[in-house]
């Protein structure tokens, strides 16, 4: 499903990323951990294009593409990748003039072209999905941080991709909002859809995760089932990063 070869990404002087290879099937969870500035967010950034990688090869599904530092890529290049993904973001991003059903239909209606009837069938389904039923007529600012997340993960869901990317989707949460977007998204990796999240939720990962990722100072130190990682690993910097956040 992704495949990731020899990806670099710099910032003017720094080097972000270090030359990634990764591979995670369809139908999978993939969990990227490790300290803030290891490069997590901005690999998540480059699989769907937010930011574009100096060099290295990139495929999600049937959609390939190679990145030259010289080389400046056109739109007819990127809309195929970014169309086979959905991105949900740690601050929502929500419109906060549009309610939470509109929010859900507006990419639908203007990238898709779908009707406002298919759109609105599709999100009344989404907002039973995601626990909101109830809740599609409230903007924004009505609801609490977990249900902005939800109808997030709910708009994102509406465009139908291929992968669904989460980028810390708890991190700005109440303690006691983060179990129930954690559960929509258990839900979904039990439905098989293919996901990359990056998050401090070590249980999480633990719980879920078919494939966990630590990154360190741009590149991949450690990787594996959440077995390996957390329980039999014996890389030292995995291991203070692990004993600093508790999670072995």
């Amino acid at each position: 499903m992704i495949t990731i070869e020899h990806l670099h990404k710099s910032f003017k002087d720094l080097e972000v990323l270090k030359g990634i290879d990764l591979t995670i099937a369809k139908g999978k969870t993939a969990v990227i951990i490790g300290p803030s500035g290891s490069g997590k967010t901005t690999l998540l950034r480059c699989l769907n294009l937010l930011e574009t990688p100096d060099k290295g090869f990139l495929s999600i599904g049937d959609k390939k593409i190679n990145f030259h530092e010289k080389n400046r890529l056109k739109l007819q290049e990127v809309m195929p990748i970014r169309r086979q993904t959905g991105m949900v973001f740690q601050g929502y991003n929500l419109f906060p003039h549009l309610t939470a059903m509109e929010n859900i239909m507006e990419g639908q209606t203007t990238v898709l072209k779908r009707s406002k009837t298919e759109a609105r069938q599709k999100a009344l389904g989404l907002l039973e999905k995601v626990g909101l039923k109830d809740r599609g007529e409230m903007y924004p600012h009505q609801l609490s941080g977990g249900q902005q997340q939800r109808i997030g993960i709910a708009r994102a869901m509406a465009m139908d991709p291929q992968v669904l990317l989460f980028d810390e989707p708890t991190s700005a949460l109440d303690p006691e909002l983060v179990g129930e977007v954690l559960k929509v998204m258990k839900d979904l990796a039990n439905e098989g859809m293919t996901m990359v999240v990056v998050t401090h939720e070590m249980q999480f990962a633990r719980d879920v995760a078919d494939q966990v990722i630590f990154m360190d100072h741009g590149i991949v130190v450690e990787k594996g089932t959440p077995e390996e990682v957390f329980n039999h690993s014996d890389n030292p910097r995995l291991l203070q990063f692990l004993n600093k956040v508790n999670a072995r």
